[in-house]
């Protein structure tokens, strides 16, 4: 199996738990690299799907925050045949800077499809967003969740995302067994920003376990 996703319910925000036996005994990205484990995915089978789904036909996407790329696989598998993806990460957190684990899990797991092109930016959210000029019809916003970070996030990225055009939060719905709390930056800002009809150009049309979906008017 190429990659594993959370089982539910969650104990805690800092404990995670798969299906796949091996996901526990080797948790280090080099294993994933290696091919000896699958890539862990931080989100659920329900979350997985309703991500491949919001790609469907997509032809401009940018993912912020890649992890073990899961999610990326999953935007790639049903993108545009002549899409592009692309995926936003300084993948800064690596003991060792040159062999980078996480990154190297990263590009197996989304080079394992095929569909449509990726370009890789390995910048942080803000920066890369100083020279972006490209329209999006899907952006992902997974990155730091402090508040304020999320907050930057659609504020740099929102304004490229065309009508018709959707922006997908992680981590930003409480749920029963999962893992995000009221003090989560996205949920915090989600529930800010778009409870309530607090932003008239843009409405919420699917929450599903941590995820909630927006969607630009047409």
């Amino acid at each position: 199996m190429r990659y594993a996703v959370l089982n539910l319910p969650r104990v805690s925000d800092s404990i995670s738990t798969y299906a796949d036996r091996s996901a526990a005994l080797l948790r280090h990205p080099a294993f994933a690299w290696l091919g000896l484990r699958p890539a862990l995915a931080q989100h659920t089978a329900a979350e997985h799907a309703s991500m491949k789904r919001w790609a469907s036909g997509r032809s401009s996407m940018i993912e912020i925050g890649v992890a073990e790329g899961v999610s990326a696989m999953a935007l790639r598998e049903s993108m545009a045949e002549n899409g592009t993806l692309y995926l936003v990460d300084p993948f800064h957190l690596s003991r060792i800077p040159l062999l980078n684990f996480t990154k190297r899990a990263a590009h197996r797991a989304v080079e394992s499809c095929n569909q449509g092109s990726v370009v890789w930016i390995e910048k942080f959210s803000h920066e890369a967003a100083k020279s972006w000029m490209k329209p999006l019809d899907f952006l992902l916003i997974d990155g730091d969740h402090s508040d304020k970070a999320v907050e930057q996030d659609w504020n740099d990225w929102s304004p490229f995302v065309q009508p018709g055009g959707i922006v997908i939060f992680h981590d930003a719905v409480m749920f029963e067994g999962g893992w995000p709390s009221a003090d989560y930056g996205p949920v915090k800002f989600v529930n800010r920003l778009f409870r309530g009809n607090r932003s008239p150009d843009w409405t919420i049309v699917e929450e599903i376990h941590s995820l909630l979906v927006v969607e630009r008017h047409r």
